[in-house]
């Protein structure tokens, strides 16, 4: 009998070291690579979509110039972050057929993709072949990650080149007290492409300073300070050549860094307060201004929109990992100090904000960035619990597995159900969406309108509508660009609703409920994301419900 118990133990353990488990990670990569590129046009464009477009066209003809035309280095505001993302985009869409918004939406997703590979590499390289599939699976199955990797140009990148960062660091601190030369280049490569798509990429350096104050005094311990602060140096200096790299890949992709030293600098600055005139936003069922965002904000959030599978094994990996971190092994400090890490770079920026307490709004778009580690931890908390299983038998894996994927499935069924607004996510905790509407911030990148737009044009059609001035004239209640670019030449925008045919209106708090036919609704999920209305020889005051609103951002 124990034979047997000993056989099936042994046939668990080498489950978990199958390369079975690569090949199905390999597969669910695939799987979603696929899905993108049946369904990147489905995403509408959002508030930032032309202008970051124009941002990459100015990119593109400062480079091709000669640096020549110098009107990307100081358009708008959008010059104080990288242009990487929108360079690529506006590069690409002059070889693929798509057009430049549509191929928008597919270069984000492939570099939405590169960001998934990395965190399956991640865990697969401090946890095994099964903790590298579980933080794959964890992380393509949260909607916020899933959905801002086709539709923000700014965020959703950054998260990808900050996981991209990270693996060159794990690295690092794996092979300490010598990185080989292509782990240099990676971590060089890495923190250039980081803080030149987002000043935060210098969370980065933080988490690279933390963790080697943690060799050093593990190793100080272990031998003594003088040959710890040694053999730390020796370490470091292969990255010389690593930070020259690293500025230069930051000046390429956001050129207006490297013309003054302080420039990076003043960017932080700039976004971290009084940037923008202060408007209000809806969180926990209130308006609140968004420069007094109570403490509260970040965490429940992030408490909300992670799925709770998600969210539960990351947190048993951040109690776990601090143990595992605290423990003496003098074989693992490279290791202990990768841990350290991503355990930094999963925690600290959330801290952080909850302490700064900088303009707080449109969720935790900002702090995407955190999501790819998180999951990495969450992989090695479901590695763990697994192997601890084994010695419960067969069944209790096979009990174990079917919790996992039930965990995994859903927000798969959520996303689902709400694509291609995969990014309004909230969990169970709050209800969904549903529960969600009134207390929180739901389609506020105002995707929908491109979809009600395209309702629109099959009503007109469809009731041979012709305008009486020769052009239809609609009120917008959200971003006009989305609206006009769906809608074409022969409609006018404006947020003034006197003498407008029609009014289209985002299901969130500014905009008002119209006393006017309701032509239709835009609903997932039972909620209305967009509403469009006949108001033709109507009086209407106002498509907005707040008084004196900065139009300029609702």
């Amino acid at each position: 009998m124990q034979v047997a118990v000993d056989s099936l133990t042994f046939r668990a353990a080498a489950l978990f070291r199958a390369r079975w488990l690569d090949a199905l990670a390999i597969c669910v990569l695939a799987l979603i690579a696929a899905i993108a590129a049946v369904t990147f046009r489905d995403y509408g464009l959002g508030w930032d979509d032309y202008t970051q477009s124009q941002y990459g066209d100015l990119l593109m003809s400062l480079y091709s110039s000669g640096f020549a035309d110098k009107r990307a280095l100081s358009f708008v505001n959008v010059y104080m972050y990288g242009g990487g993302f929108d360079l690529l985009a506006a590069l690409t869409a002059k070889v693929l057929p798509f057009g430049l918004f549509a191929t928008r939406r597919l270069v984000g997703a492939a570099v939405g993709l590169i960001g998934l590979f990395v965190t399956w590499r991640l865990g697969r390289r401090l946890g095994g072949r099964l903790a590298g599939l579980a933080s794959l699976l964890l992380l393509a199955s949260c909607p916020l990650y899933y959905g801002h990797m086709f539709i923000n140009c700014k965020d959703g990148p950054f998260a990808a080149v900050m996981a991209v960062t990270l693996l060159g660091m794990v690295r690092a601190f794996d092979e300490y007290p010598r990185a080989t030369p292509a782990t240099v280049a990676l971590c060089g490569a890495g923190i250039g492409l980081a803080i030149g798509s987002r000043i935060l990429g210098g969370f980065a350096v933080v988490d690279v300073v933390l963790a080697l104050v943690f060799i050093l005094v593990a190793r100080s311990r272990q031998r003594a300070l003088k040959p710890a602060l040694a053999e730390c140096g020796s370490f470091l200096g292969p990255f010389i050549p690593g930070a020259i790299l690293a500025y230069l890949v930051m000046g390429l992709v956001w050129p207006w860094s490297v013309l003054s030293p302080l420039n990076p600098i003043r960017a932080a600055a700039y976004f971290s307060h009084d940037f923008e005139k202060p408007w209000r936003e809806l969180f926990d069922g209130r308006l609140i201004p968004i420069t007094q965002m109570p403490r509260s904000y970040v965490p429940t959030l992030f408490a909300l929109t992670v799925p709770e599978l998600m969210l539960a094994l990351g947190i048993c990996a951040i109690a776990g990992g601090i143990v595992a971190v605290a423990q003496y092994n003098r074989d693992t400090v490279g290791r202990r100090a990768a841990l350290v890490a991503v355990t930094l770079a999963a925690i600290l920026p959330l801290l952080v904000t909850i302490v700064a307490r900088p303009y707080l709004y449109n969720g935790i778009r900002h702090l995407l960035f955190v999501l790819p580690p998180f999951a990495v931890l969450g992989g090695l908390a479901a590695a763990w619990i697994a192997r601890r299983l084994q010695a419960y038998g067969p069944t209790a894996i096979a009990a174990g597995s079917l919790a996992f994927v039930a965990g995994i499935a859903s927000p798969v069924v959520d996303m689902v159900r709400l694509h291609p607004y995969e990014y309004t996510d909230y969990n169970h905790i709050v209800g969904g969406v549903r529960g969600a509407q009134t207390h929180f911030m739901l389609d506020y990148w105002g995707l929908s309108l491109t979809q009600a737009s395209q309702r629109l044009l099959a009503y007109i059609a469809d009731h041979r509508l012709t305008p009486v001035n020769g052009k239809w004239t609609v009120a917008v209640c959200g971003p006009h660009p989305p609206v006009a670019v769906a809608l074409g030449p022969q409609f006018s925008t404006t947020w003034n609703p006197k003498g407008a045919d029609f009014a289209m209106q985002l299901g969130v708090f500014y905009c008002a409920k119209l006393d006017a036919p309701l032509l239709f609704e835009i609903v997932r999920d039972g909620v209305a994301y967009a509403r469009v209305y006949d108001i033709r020889g109507r009086s209407i005051a106002s498509l907005l419900t707040v008084p004196g609103i900065d139009k300029t951002h609702y």
